[in-house]
């Protein structure tokens, strides 16, 4: 059964993020750059980077809840900014689990141009929620 993972997260709709794929294994997605998510110099803003890493990988911790979880958040997000994403360009972004727990799960997203250049790489952790 599909889901539309975007559509769930209210600031994926609002940057413009599709997400192409979604598995335990691998989260793909794209992000349009516009030029309302820029900084000077008709680049993407970093903190669109980093939401768009966030998305993917907040997608990734969900597929991989474990039995009786309610949920996850992120507790820790670290980025390296590796290049820049030009307006005009869609930024292609893939996270992939580092360790999945029962109280933790990392993931890494590698975000790139659609020329393949690197853009930025993301690691984060996602707390798994559990009921009360």
């Amino acid at each position: 059964m599909y889901m539309n993972f975007a559509a769930t997260m209210p600031l994926a709709g609002t940057l413009g993020v599709t997400i192409d794929e979604a598995s335990r294994d691998r989260v793909a997605g794209k992000l349009p750059v516009r030029p309302e998510i820029c900084t000077a110099g008709n680049i993407v803003h970093g903190g669109a980077i980093m939401a768009f890493a966030d998305c993917l990988g907040a997608v990734g911790a969900f597929l991989t809840l474990p039995e009786g979880a309610s949920g996850t958040t992120t507790i820790e997000s670290k980025t390296n900014f590796l290049g820049g994403g030009p307006v005009g360009s869609v930024l292609a972004g893939e996270a992939t689990p580092v360790k999945i727990g029962k109280r933790l799960s990392v993931w890494q997203t590698r975000i790139r141009t659609d020329e393949g250049a690197d853009v930025a790489l993301v690691t984060q952790t996602q707390l798994v929620l559990w009921p009360a």
